[in-house]
């Protein structure tokens, strides 16, 4: 693999519950999954967070969820069809917006928590979600769980996708993310993260919680915002990777930043 993304879910601080250092984050990454406000973040934290990555020349990418910001987006919800669209067309519109008044523009989306994870096995879910980037803009890239049919669904229906990998998750034989419920399923050392992250990049191969290999097939890697040790382990990841000869880039493109200000 001569190059990967590396890409980390940011926008989600509030004043009352601080979950990750975005600004830290921000130096290391190359793609940024900013928070839409439904699972956490506030709209003028998420401002500033947009602002900073478009600073950085960090590409930016929509993080929409559940409407539950009191689990963080990580439960389970029974939706209909309809009321998930229209919650994620919102979502999505909302960031848009603030991409725009910084004078960027937001080139992909990243479900969150429990909808990314419904959406790589539940086909209803996933067409709702994909109708809504469709509705919103045909031309933002679907990033999801590689082997997931969110994938499959958003590629059918024309849009462009992109597939991730996740250094600081455990995997199930079967390509699926081991459940945040069952123990071990996050991990925190930093060396064997990147370790993990190297193998995949040299061999396309994951090793499963239960010691089998798991293939996959992934143009990003994503190193939660929110874990334990998140900069330690997104550092070395890096690190790890350049030296095994990775080019660390952008799976997507977004424009320049403008400084409203600036007449551009």
């Amino acid at each position: 693999m001569a190059s990967i993304d590396l890409n980390s879910d940011l926008g989600e601080n509030t004043p009352d519950r601080i979950v990750g250092d975005d600004a830290a984050m921000l130096e290391i990454v190359t793609s940024a999954n900013v928070s839409c406000g439904f699972h956490a973040g506030s709209p003028e934290g998420i401002r500033s967070t947009v602002q900073a990555a478009a600073r950085r020349g960090v590409v930016i990418g929509a993080h929409p969820g559940y409407r539950d910001h009191a689990n963080f987006g990580r439960r389970n919800v029974e939706i209909d069809s309809a009321t998930l669209q229209a919650h994620v067309e919102y979502q999505l519109g909302a960031l848009i917006g603030l991409a725009t008044a910084a004078g960027t523009t937001v080139a992909y989306v990243k479900p969150h928590g429990a909808l990314y994870n419904t959406i790589a096995r539940d086909e209803r879910q996933a067409a709702d979600v994909v109708a809504a980037v469709k509705a919103i803009d045909p031309s933002l890239v679907l990033l999801g769980l590689a082997g997931g049919v969110v994938l499959e669904v958003a590629s059918k229906a024309g849009l462009q996708v992109a597939a991730e990998a996740f250094a600081d998750r455990a995997y199930q034989p079967d390509g699926q993310l081991v459940p945040r419920s069952q123990e071990g399923a996050v991990l925190h050392d930093p060396t064997a993260v990147a370790e993990r992250m190297v193998r995949f990049a040299e061999t396309g191969m994951i090793r499963a919680i239960d010691g089998t290999d798991v293939r996959v097939e992934a143009q990003s890697i994503c190193v939660h915002g929110d874990s334990a040790g998140a900069i330690a382990m997104a550092v070395e990841t890096k690190r790890m990777l350049q030296q095994a000869g990775v080019t660390i880039a952008p799976f997507a493109v977004t424009a320049p930043f403008a400084s409203p200000d600036s007449g551009a």
